[in-house]
Order: C-alpha cells, then structure tokens, then sequence
C-alpha cells in the first residue's frame, strides 16, 4: 500500500495518432461497428483490450443507431490525442480497490483549467462514463478522471486463480496487484464479480471512490503538465457527473465534501437512495416479483417486449397463480390477478409509464440480476455464500457450466458489464426447473431478503441504509436530470425524493424532468422500442454546458423545467423531438 490511498504503480500511456482518448481512433463509424478483434483471442494486449473497453462503455450507454441521431443531432466523437493515468486506490477500510483513470488531452485548456470527474454508469469498467463525460469535456480541453466505483468486470477465475492487472491483462493471483482478488477459499469454482464478493459494501463508499478519482486526477494533472503545476481546487475548476449508479455516487460525493473540492454537480438518472424513500433494492426485488405478472394484463399487449410473438410469456401466467397462492396479490382468475399486481405496485408509487417501460428489464430478466448481485454485495458474502442459493460460472453455448477457456477470460475486462449474465459468464441457481415459473422461488428469496425478519434481512437493510445519501453544502451548483418515463429507477423513488429532500432543507437544485425519456439509451436502437422514447444524454450535455458557463463565466443558473419532446418515432431522432431549442 503506498500514501495516499493507491496501491503499487501508477501507469502512464500515450494516446495519440491511431490511438486516441474518447474512442481509441475508432472514430463514431468503428464504434457503430462489431467489438474491434483480438489478434490472439486468448492474449490480447492492453492497447487491444483498452480499445474494445472503450467500444463496449460508447455502446452500453449510447444510442449509437442510424435513428438515434448521435453525430447528427447532438455529440460527436472527435479524435483527441493525450495521455491516460491510471491505477488502484483504496477507501480506507475497504478490502478491494477502485480502479481511477485520468485522461489528460494534449490540448489542455490552460487558460480555463478544467477538471470532470465520474464514475461509470451500471457496475461498469472504468470508461462507463466516457459517452457522457469524456464525450463533453475532452474535446473543450477538460481532463477527465473516472472511477469504476469499487464495482467493474474484474472478474476472478476461480477455477484457474486468476484475475485483472491494471493494464487489463490476466495474470495468476499473487503474480502482480490485481483489480479484485478475493480470498482464497477450498474447493472455490466458478467466477467471483468484483460488486457481488469485494467483502466490502462498495455502494457505501461511492462518493469516497468519486472524491479519491477527483484527488487522483489532480495529482496526476501536475504529472501531464508540470509547467502549470501544481493543480488544486483553487485555481482548477472541478466537475462531477455521471449517469445511473454513476449519478449516485456524484451525489454521494457532493454529500461527503466537506473540503470544497466539487465546484459543481450533473446528475442523470442517478440511483440516489433518500432516508425515507425507497431504495433501489426494495424497488427491483418488488419489481422481479411482481411484475411478471402485471404485464400480463391486456393494456400491455402492444408495449415492447411485453409479448413474445404476440402472445404473454407462459412464466408470467404462471407467476400470477404463483402470487396468488402467497397471498400477494387478489383474484380468482389470471386477469383480476394482473390487475392486482398493478395496483399493488401503483400503492407502492410506481406509475402507468415506469411500468410499461420495465417490461424490457422485465424481459430481459434484470432484476433478478440486480437484485442477486446487490444482495451479495449488502451481505458481503464470498462466491460460496451468496444468498438464495445463487452463484456464477462460466457457460458454454449450450449453457452448460465449464471452466472458463484463456479467450473467454481474457475478454471480460473489455466486455463485460460487471454484473451477469454477459461475456460467457452466467447467474445460476435459485432455479425450480420442474417449476412453470423457474424463478419464482429464487425471486421470493431475494424479496424476503428486504420484507422478511430474519438475521439476514435485518443486515441487508442495514447495509442499504449505509448508502443513503447526505445532502451537499448550500449553494452548490447542482443539475437532477430524469427521464419521465424511467422504468429501472422510477423518478419518484429517486430524483424526485432526493430533490424533495433538497427544497425540505431550503435548497434551490435545478431538476430537468424529460418526458418519453427512459433509463437505458443503447436500448433505444432495439427495433419498436426507441420509437417511444428521446435519448437523455443530449439533456446530461446541455446541462454540462449551462453550469460551465455559470461557473467560467458567471451565467446565472439554469431553471428547473419539464422539457416539451416529442417520441421519435419510427423515423431518424430530429432536433425539434428534444425541445432544447437550438
């Protein structure tokens, strides 16, 4: 452990011609492309790796499309040379690091010193934010620091006993310092994900990761520019930002600085958990549960991935009776049923339009995802003993579990979302397979995990009240934007309540409410789905730009205001669509 909270060496790399910072010379074409290729699958090298890390962070929270209208409407992707810093640092008492990245662009503003700092979106790798940060800052000479938060595609092989170096690499555990390396444990099989089995609660710790990245990407300026050093809160200006459980951890971060080191906040659709309000994992484990069955009902017959070929999924019919015979929902037919699930839900606050949206989440199989992985995390358990009978292996294609092969490991820094299923890595267990609803037993698990009595319970909820966020000093310059129509973090569970809380206390916060805007913008090029909706990044953008200009140029303030879109449609995104004027 050295000073400052970093462990071991810092590495530098220079980024320039074939090899730039916001996308790795990939340019907007080659990030709409196929993921670039290793040259040896099972031995890719950190620029190969980096560059594919980029691709897949642009893709998993941009709409990238040919009717999204990124490069057209609003964002760009332009080739900016510079260096990138990079290493692990360490919360105090936290068992397993954060990885921190500065991005330093050769063009650096010296006249405007300029410092946004964010972390990833999701339980994403280091870049998570780099479509919404990197994309706004590097171009207009701001570096950008990035942490992944205690979370990220770290995985370690249990099978092989190996995990992530910081040039990305896998080496064999003791061989180096490595993203996450959990304890050595007899017998262990499997996969081990960094949020799921860090030992710590990293959620807690957010907004200490965020303010480390910020104190990380300092230093490190002096090192990129030493003829302007030294760089400090006082003569260089600091933002945060970030997106989803990145916006979350900005806001945790502007509750912790205590030192002044923020300038000012932009917060999207951040998972930002009130004391009071309901946090994330009462929603989603809710949600796994009862939603199968509301979507069931006719109302829904013409919402995206609400039917497979027109007709409701068999599990949803199933989980109806299943809801029934708990006593969780009323009716003595499949249909009364429905209607029960949505009323229970509506009681619980969830509206008409969150739910209709969170039958994509619901589809895909989410938030039993979520909830598995952060249950895991609030309980601190290890790859043996995570709740409900869950764990990860690797899969085959046929889904049978197998030792992970060197390609599929070598792959899942770079492509993986650090949380299952994905990158050849599989959530099992928790599973009646002689059951209509396979996984409604594991689901009702998760569920009693946040309702029930047990030790258990009474630890998870505690570990959950450790994230509830502290309200920034007075007068911080702070952006809440949220989409209306959000179906993964519903606005009234979050920016509504953290806004609420806000005024409560005599502040004056700028919220940004979008209507027809949603959770997750890569899934706006799914065909029938981004029809419905408009992008938010543009809205994360123009919000960037209204407190640069209060805070370099003494603008005053956006208002609060609820913008006037229009949904797509079937057509390529127009500017007029977003309501943003020009």
């Amino acid at each position: 452990m050295t000073t400052n909270g970093f462990d071991g060496d810092v590495r530098e790399s220079v980024h320039c011609a074939g090899d730039d910072l916001l996308s790795a010379a990939l340019g907007l074409d080659g990030l709409r492309g196929k993921p670039p290729a290793f040259a040896d699958a099972a031995a890719p090298t950190p620029q190969e790796l980096r560059r594919r890390a980029i691709h897949a962070s642009w893709n998993g929270i941009a709409d990238l499309g040919p009717l999204g209208g990124y490069g057209r409407v609003y964002g760009a992707v332009p080739d900016v040379p510079g260096r990138e810093y990079q290493a692990f640092a360490r919360v105090p008492g936290a068992r397993s690091p954060h990885r921190v990245l500065l991005q330093a662009p050769d063009a650096f503003d010296a006249r405007a010193r300029c410092l946004v700092v964010a972390a990833s979106s999701g339980s994403r790798g280091v870049y998570g934010a780099i479509a919404l940060a990197g994309a706004w800052a590097l171009p207009r000479g701001c570096a950008v620091a990035y942490t992944d938060k205690g979370t990220g595609p770290g995985y370690f092989d249990l099978d092989g006993d190996t995990g992530v170096a910081l040039d990305g690499t896998r080496v064999a555990r003791g061989a180096a310092p490595l993203e996450f390396e959990p304890a050595r444990a007899a017998d262990a099989r499997g996969v081990a994900i960094k949020h799921a089995h860090s030992g710590d609660n990293p959620e807690a710790d957010w907004g200490r990761h965020v303010l480390q990245a910020a104190r990380f990407g300092l230093a490190m300026l002096d090192r990129a520019y030493p003829a302007q050093a030294p760089f400090t809160p006082a003569n260089t200006r600091v933002i945060v930002t970030g997106l989803s459980n990145g916006a979350g951890a900005a806001l945790q971060a502007a509750g912790l600085d205590a030192e002044g080191l923020v300038d000012g906040v932009v917060a999207l659709a951040p998972n930002v958990h009130v004391e009071g309000a309901r946090p994330l994992y009462d929603v989603a484990s809710e949600a796994a549960q009862l939603l199968p069955c509301a979507l069931t009902d006719a109302r829904y017959d013409a919402t995206p991935f609400a039917r497979i070929d027109g007709a409701v999924p068999p599990a949803w019919l199933a989980r109806c009776a299943h809801l029934r015979e708990r006593g969780l929902v009323d009716g003595a037919d499949r249909v009364a049923q429905a209607r029960s699930a949505i009323e229970r839900l509506r009681a619980g606050g969830w509206d008409e339009r969150a739910i209709e949206t969170a039958a994509s989440s619901t589809r895909f199989d989410l938030w039993r995802a979520i909830a598995a992985t952060y249950a895991a995390s609030y309980l601190r358990a290890t790859p043996a003993t995570m709740p409900c009978g869950f764990h990860y292996a690797a899969v085959d294609a046929h889904g049978r579990v197998v030792p992970a092969d060197a390609a599929m490991r070598a792959a899942w820094w770079s492509d993986a979302s650090g949380i299952p299923p994905g990158a050849g890595v599989q959530l099992l267990g928790g599973i009646d397979a002689s059951s209509a609803d396979p996984t409604a037993s594991g689901i009702d698990c998760l569920r009693g995990l946040w309702s029930g009595d047990g030790a258990a319970a009474r630890a998870l909820r505690a570990a959950v009240a450790a994230t509830a966020v502290k309200l920034p000093r007075a007068g911080l310059p702070l952006v809440v934007i949220h989409g209306e129509d959000d179906g993964l973090l519903p606005e009234a569970f979050h920016s509504r309540a953290y806004v609420a809380a806000l005024e409560a206390a005599a502040r004056a916060p700028v919220y940004w409410r979008v209507p027809h805007a949603q959770h997750f913008e890569a899934f706006l090029a799914l065909p029938g789905f981004g029809d419905r909706y408009v992008p938010l990044l543009p809205y994360g953008h123009a919000a960037l730009d209204a407190l640069w200009s209060h805070l370099a140029e003494g603008m005053p303030m956006p208002h609060a205001r609820r913008f006037a879109t229009t949904p797509r449609g079937t057509g390529s995104l127009e500017r007029a669509a977003l309501g943003l004027g020009r």
